[in-house]
């Protein structure tokens, strides 16, 4: 006679354990309106508490793109000229900018901090799924304290709302994952419009950013394994929905690019094929593992694992191990790029919090405590106060102090270029470390030294010429009689060229604070400004 299957309860805390534990008075997490509002909220405050410089990609890749497209002035990196880039994510700070254009709104405040705010909304929205994800697999403890942990996280709170393509990739890979049948308990329970709207959102996330493909194909091998329908699933489902998105963002990609380009084809061409992203440094195979994403997790790391353990749910696990695996077959390799994956390990936290929590709860009641329902006890306390001592100063100090400069001096150079005070400017500093045009928005004369990636091996591009002999290559220019009337520079260049300035009539004055430790050269405390005095 065959057994029937039991389906393996991964929920740490029974119905009527829950039922104990939930306090009578009114619940805030009873509807998803509330929830959304407070992830909002939050993220919203989070976007405003942004003032530090992370990777060139959030004002190069995005804004600059919009500002172009927008205003009609605008610098393109070399990757646009290559078409191995989609227009589809700038497309939604081209909007933004219109909306501000028309409002008379493009003023320097509205022009750096409106388009992390319109993150924050996305933001919010992935905050908002990773709750109903962590719900429909194991409840509603461990979706609360899924959320916690996401809010919570520094590396989230620090990167999560910046325009990177990788914020939103992020977003969508939530999103997707609820939708997914193969990523339930019991994927029978789920409407099968569920399934088609998962490839649609899969779909949307590697036009957006082609890597994406790396987490959508091990849901889509692990749908094909446990799917009935599998002839329908690919012929019928992925094909003409997977054809329909890409081929809507190939035809944005030829009105804006005014040829025909397979951006796909092109980014996997560079970044796999060629291994061109080498060229912006490399690191050895097991940095995501070692390093790179137990940076991350920070203090979380030991929650996440235990999660991992108790909750049995190999498949999400394997998803991290999956994506974590084969962006390590890369060379180049950058926090932001597992970014999809942390808010997988954050429910794993929630996970053994709940757990934690449970427990606590369960010896107590043994213990004879009073008001148990009231208060949190000892180990969930202790927890709580860990993970919030320890992230919180962590995501002020990177989000507010580290690498400031950089934004600082524009925002300070755009108030000035308001008032007509900046004529043209120099950036000598290593390429795109400083927001551009879209965050100066008047449309003067700018240059920076270029880095774009060489044909020939061992060439030195005009960055690193600088920055093997800054006053060789700044004498240079000045012979050729093309100084501005502004330069900026970072202090360790600054000390070394102060005197060269000087002779040619510049004089420093602002000088704004940077960093206090190193991070890819040498220690880049300050970034000086100098003007020329006309003399």
């Amino acid at each position: 006679m065959r057994q029937r299957h039991k389906a393996v309860n991964t929920n740490p805390i029974t119905s009527e354990e829950e039922e104990k534990i939930k306090p009578s008075k009114f619940d805030f997490f009873s509807s998803q309106k509330r929830i959304f509002a407070l992830c909002l909220a939050f993220r919203i405050a989070n976007a405003l508490l942004i003032q530090t410089y992370f990777n060139p990609d959030e004002h190069w890749q995005a804004l600059e793109v919009a500002h172009r497209i927008v205003f009609g002035y605008g610098h393109l990196t070399w990757e646009w000229k290559k078409g191995i880039r989609s227009y589809l994510h700038p497309m939604l700070f081209v909007f933004l900018y219109k909306i501000l254009a028309l409002l008379h709104l493009d003023t320097p405040w509205f022009m750096i901090k409106a388009p992390r705010l319109l993150q924050s909304v996305f933001s919010a929205v992935g905050d908002l799924y990773l709750y109903k994800f962590s719900h429909v697999l194991f409840g509603d403890r461990v979706a609360k304290w899924a959320l916690f942990s996401q809010l919570v996280n520094w590396f989230m709170f620090f990167c999560f709302n910046r325009t990177f393509s990788n914020s939103l990739e992020t977003v969508l890979t939530l999103v997707g994952l609820y939708y997914w049948p193969c990523m339930r308990v019991s994927s029978s329970k789920v409407p099968s419009v569920s399934r088609k709207l998962g490839l649609a959102v899969a779909a949307l996330a590697c036009a957006i950013r082609p890597t994406s493909a790396i987490t959508w194909v091990y849901v889509g091998l692990l749908e094909l394994c446990v799917a009935h329908d599998r002839l329908k699933f690919i012929f019928l489902q992925a094909a003409p929905i997977g054809v329909l998105v890409l081929g809507l963002a190939c035809l944005l990609d030829r009105l804006t690019y005014g040829s025909w380009v397979l951006v796909p084809l092109n980014f996997l061409e560079f970044n796999f094929l060629s291994s061109g992203g080498d060229y912006y440094g490399t690191h050895k195979w097991h940095w995501y593992f070692t390093q790179g994403f137990m940076v991350m997790l920070f203090t979380f790391l030991p929650f996440s694992i235990a999660g991992i353990i108790k909750s049995k749910c190999w498949k999400l696990s394997g998803l991290i191990a999956w994506v974590l695996g084969l962006y390590s077959v890369l060379g180049h390799k950058e926090f932001r790029f597992v970014l999809p994956v942390l808010p997988i390990a954050m429910m794993f936290s929630g996970y053994s919090l709940a757990v934690m929590e449970k427990v606590d709860y369960l010896d107590s009641n043994r213990k004879g405590s009073v008001n148990t329902r009231a208060k949190w006890l000892s180990k969930t306390r202790i927890a709580i106060f860990f993970l919030l001592a320890t992230n919180i100063p962590m995501a002020l100090y990177m989000s507010l102090v580290h690498q400031r400069g950089t934004e600082d001096v524009m925002n300070y150079l755009s108030k000035e270029a308001m008032n007509e005070k900046v004529k043209s400017i120099l950036f000598l500093m290593p390429c795109h470390a400083t927001p551009y045009y879209s965050t100066l928005h008047r449309n003067l004369p700018m240059c920076f030294l270029d880095c774009s990636p060489r044909e020939e091996k061992g060439t030195l591009d005009e960055s690193d010429r600088f920055m093997k002999d800054p006053v060789g290559f700044t004498s240079e220019i000045a012979k050729n009689g093309s100084l501005p009337s502004h330069i900026v520079l970072f202090g360790s260049e600054e000390r070394l060229l102060r005197d060269l300035l000087k002779s040619y009539n510049f004089r420093e004055i602002r000088r704004f604070f940077h960093a206090h430790f190193k991070v890819d050269r040498d220690l880049q405390s300050s970034v000086v400004v100098y003007a020329s005095t006309g003399k």
